[in-house]
């Protein structure tokens, strides 16, 4: 058996790219690896025997297909783990549990800019007034938490203020107590400490007794499929339905129709309850196109606050707490408050990158023995000066514009109409829809009148020939671009 298609595999993951969109392929093939080719069978290898069993149940004929159109041979897909699993235990009753019957979701380890203590990470799941092992056999096992993010250790200031506040309120009320904002929704670009607060909520609230549950929305969908491959969902369902406090981040990643309806019975379930519901993402609930309607509209309905970019004041108190918890773990460290200043005024990216900052120049430091000054700082943060975070283009803005420019209307580009003036102006629009927003495929079918997929990658590649053979035409591209961009 030898190793060989390993670049027909990168061609088929592009094609699974733009079919699927960047969050569902991110979230199912971005850990798949090709193994080898031996006759009529490819060997593909994952982490988890739960990826292995969900892409066998999910995309096997997919995969199957665009395999067979490669190597015109292959007519079996083998996947393998690539660790070794450990064995289910049996709950008290008999019933092999959702974290026995699949591994924890992989969870990314995330720099957070709001830290001041640099301890290292104490990784645990929240199920009420006691903390759990991460991994531990429980039908509820939680995301893993980190001890350091807490309210504490949060930096506040005017671009947060409203989100801190409002985290604060959640996780002072008492179980039971009617919370006038329920649920809370908080949403921010990354690096700008949505995980922090919602963790640090989950800490407080379960220090006062509360039964608290944190989750990512991947690791929702592996705890609800695992439930139902072992036949333990409504185990599930009432232990999920039985806590006070449920917080969920990274809402933009929930995928399935099935997941989505039982987060939304949840959901109802809770708030009328008097439960209350924390949900992060990194864009408002109207945006998540990808979310049932009525999953959009319940979260809608709560309180939708926005953690905004840092300005200069809030990113120099970020960087001097970050630098002060530096010191204390290297004491004969120094940074002078004229560095702290050069970083806060000229890393404005994200919060995120503040916390890299400080870290490589102590990196810098300790390693070089070179002293943390103006022109150190200048050339270990070379590439993180300025970095000018793009601006978010939405479908609307851009259906907006180009219906302008056009002289057509927003009905028009969204109608069946085929004629000249109308087809061109709707191919730019879902064109530009693709190069500017994350946006995948069948989304953007689905808001230019719910067109299939391969009418948008038809018009995607129909504009880039013209630009392509046109100047003129590259030209007039490139100003919608502008104009989006202003």
């Amino acid at each position: 058996m030898i190793p060989s298609g390993r670049d027909e595999w990168d061609r088929i993951k592009a094609r699974l790219r733009v079919e699927l969109g960047e969050d569902v392929f991110t979230s199912w093939f971005a850990r798949v690896e090709f193994e080898a080719l031996d006759r009529e069978t490819v060997f593909l290898s994952v982490p988890t025997r739960f990826l292995k069993n969900w892409l066998q149940s999910r995309y096997r004929d997919r995969l199957l297909v665009l395999f067979e159109e490669a190597f015109g041979t292959v007519r079996q897909i083998e996947f393998a783990v690539r660790s070794a699993m450990r064995p289910s235990t049996p709950s008290r009753d008999g019933v092999a549990t959702a974290a026995a019957a699949a591994p924890a979701a992989p969870t990314q380890v995330r720099a957070q800019p709001f830290l001041v203590s640099s301890s290292p990470v104490v990784r645990t799941s929240v199920v009420g007034p006691r903390a759990v092992e991460a991994g531990e056999d429980d039908v509820l096992a939680g995301s893993p938490l980190d001890h350091r993010y807490s309210f504490e250790s949060f930096v506040e200031g005017r671009s947060n203020s409203l989100a801190f506040a409002a985290a604060r309120r959640v996780a002072d009320s008492r179980p039971g107590e009617a919370v006038p904002f329920n649920p809370l929704y908080i949403h921010a670009s990354v690096g700008l400490g949505k995980t922090h607060l919602l963790q640090a909520i989950a800490h407080a609230a379960r220090a006062e007794g509360r039964r608290v549950l944190y989750l990512t929305a991947e690791h929702f969908m592996y705890r609800f499929v695992a439930a139902l491959m072992s036949q333990s969902a409504i185990a599930f369902k009432e232990a999920l339905r039985g806590i006070d406090l449920l917080l969920i981040d990274d809402m933009q990643f929930l995928q399935g129709r099935q997941v989505q309806q039982e987060f939304c019975h949840t959901l109802n379930s809770l708030i009328d309850g008097a439960r209350q519901v924390v949900v992060a993402a990194d864009r408002p609930a109207a945006d998540l196109e990808t979310l049932d309607e009525r999953v959009r509209s319940r979260l809608a309905g709560g309180l939708l606050v926005e953690i905004g970019a840092p300005d200069v004041e809030l990113r120099r108190r970020i960087v001097a707490h970050r630098v002060a918890a530096a010191k204390k773990a290297n004491p004969g460290m120094e940074i002078s408050s004229a560095v702290i200043d050069w970083v806060a005024e000229n890393v404005v990216s994200s919060g995120r990158d503040l916390d890299g900052a400080v870290n490589r120049l102590v990196a810098h430091n300790q390693l070089t023995g070179s002293e943390i000054g103006l022109e150190m700082a200048e050339t270990a943060l070379r590439d993180l000066l300025r970095a000018r975070e793009p601006k978010k283009v939405k479908i609307e803005d851009i259906q907006r514009v180009v219906s302008k420019h056009f002289n057509v209307t927003k009905a028009d580009l969204l109608s069946s109409r085929r004629t000249r003036t109308v087809v061109r102006p709707r191919q730019i629009a879902m064109y530009l829809a693709k190069a500017l927003t994350p946006r995948s495929l069948p989304e953007i079918g689905r808001r230019f009148g719910n067109r299939d997929h391969t009418t948008v990658l038809h018009a995607v590649r129909k504009i880039e020939e013209m630009a392509t053979a046109d100047r003129g035409f590259a030209d007039e591209i490139e100003m919608l671009k502008r104009m989006l961009d202003a």
